[in-house]
């Protein structure tokens, strides 16, 4: 049986998921704001797109956390 050729490879790849897809999806992405950006304003979503992922994991990963943060902005109790 001969062995399977790169797009085979790559076809499999996809189905399966994982790591390798969300980073080539990842890698498009970035290569398209580039694209149509240019190099600065994609470095400055990329840094935006760090912080909020920062924020979002150290301060939004507990529902309470957002709960209690939310009745310091809002009346407790009002918009839930």
């Amino acid at each position: 049986m001969p062995s399977p050729s790169i797009f085979q490879r790559i076809w499999q790849s996809f189905k399966r998921g994982g790591p390798g897809l969300a980073g080539a999806v990842a890698g498009f992405v970035i290569a398209l704001i580039w694209v149509r950006f240019g190099l600065f304003r994609l470095l400055f979503i990329l840094v935006l797109t760090a912080t909020g992922y920062y924020l979002g994991v150290r301060y939004f990963s507990d529902r309470e956390t957002v709960r209690r943060w939310l009745d310091k902005i809002f009346p407790p109790g009002k918009f839930r």
